[in-house]
């Protein structure tokens, strides 16, 4: 609450308010009571009760036993001067804010109505022996509006420092949900990478190698051919590991050509067809990495998994998306949409995961024996806000 801009300029008020009503009253005192015997008393416990206040801000405003006991003493000599000098009574308004601000919620209580029964007295005793009730009355009432104000007002501000700290818990909470879900999809992302390039690279290179081994004595002329060509993988491996590591884009998109001549390279070097149609529109860069992705994924399935005789790429151009088709003649396989999710492998659900990230779909047409078309579609206009 020492903190609250609004607590620490209601504290400046209730200070020049106390000094403004203890100068008043001495004056008021000097006035109606020319010097006399008291008069050194008054003036010199009016200036010990100034002294003493000043004090207080340097105490702070919690209820240390340092705070309370300077609280009770400047309560004893407001006490003592109001025996002496009943004009001084409404410099109790400013004390009971003091002692609210101070004290627990009962103490301050007992505090305020002790304070009030000394305004009452000195009251009835400025009045000279006349009865009027607004003297009993109007104290009492002035205390008790103060006291319901300050609470109220203390109320308030517990609330709202309450729901202040629930809202930074919560953006708090919040902001560790964000900075989980974006790693977990940074892993996702970086699995699919991983996965789509140097697995699928260095799985082809294995295979090559075992080619080699086994015709390395027979037949070396193809074992050299083969080592040549794991070669020329691990060459591409190593140049999408630079591209990966540096966030760039896939190889074959970054020596240029664009999507098109990406794929018929890629459509080459896995011996398969390719061919395009529709009217080519230009595509954003997100779009033609993940076409590009599929694609490798796609024929890596082909080449490890279907013992397919041919395949072949279509990317197809219509009004409001763009299709890439991979079908292929081998031995087929039970869609995962038919079966358990995620028990095969990583690959398909890496390429679903990179459609969705852009709107699109990707869908699977296989029956053992009969081969498979695997199709992703991405509509043409990207969410701002989708994708990886």
């Amino acid at each position: 609450m020492e903190q609250d801009p609004d607590a620490r300029w209601l504290a400046r008020v209730m200070h020049i308010a106390f000094f403004l009503l203890l100068g008043a009253s001495l004056v008021r005192f000097l006035l109606r009571h020319p010097w006399e015997d008291r008069s050194p008393w008054i003036v010199a416990l009016s200036a010990t009760l100034a002294s003493l206040y000043l004090l207080g801000p340097v105490l702070g405003t919690r209820a240390t036993p340092r705070r309370i006991a300077w609280l009770f003493t400047v309560v004893a000599v407001w006490m003592v001067l109001v025996v002496l000098a009943p004009s001084f009574a409404w410099c109790a308004v400013p004390l009971f804010y003091t002692g609210l601000r101070t004290l627990p919620p009962r103490a301050a209580l007992v505090l305020v109505t002790l304070l009030t029964v000394f305004v009452v007295t000195a009251q009835v005793q400025l009045s000279n022996g006349g009865w009027d009730p607004n003297l009993v009355v109007a104290p009492p009432a002035v205390a008790a509006i103060a006291t319901a104000v300050f609470v109220h007002a203390q109320r308030q501000a517990d609330r709202q420092r309450a729901l202040i700290d629930d809202l930074i818990r919560t953006r708090r909470e919040l902001a560790a949900i964000e900075r989980r879900e974006g790693t977990l999809a940074e892993r996702q992302r970086l699995s699919m990478e991983i996965h789509d390039t140097l697995a699928q690279g260095l799985s082809s290179q294995q295979m090559l190698l075992q080619a080699a081994d086994r015709t390395w004595d027979s037949d070396p002329a193809t074992a050299r051919r083969h080592v040549r060509t794991a070669e020329s993988i691990a060459e591409r491996n190593l140049a999408e590991a630079r591209r990966f590591v540096h966030d760039l884009a896939p190889a074959d998109l970054a020596e240029g050509g664009g999507l098109e001549e990406a794929l018929r390279t890629l459509a080459g070097r896995e011996s398969a067809a390719f061919r395009v149609d529709g009217t080519p529109v230009p595509l954003p860069d997100r779009v033609q990495s993940a076409l590009l992705r599929i694609a490798q994924g796609a024929l890596a399935n082909v080449r490890e998994h279907a013992a397919a005789t041919s395949a072949a790429l279509t990317l197809t151009y219509l009004d409001d998306q763009v299709v890439l088709d991979i079908a292929d003649d081998g031995r087929g396989f039970e869609p995962p949409s038919a079966r358990e999710p995620g028990v095969r492998g990583h690959g398909l659900p890496a390429m679903r995961v990179r459609a969705q990230q852009l709107g699109g779909t990707l869908t699977i047409e296989s029956t053992p024996g009969e081969g498979t078309v695997l199709s992703a579609a991405i509509p043409l206009s990207i969410p701002p806000e989708a994708g990886p």
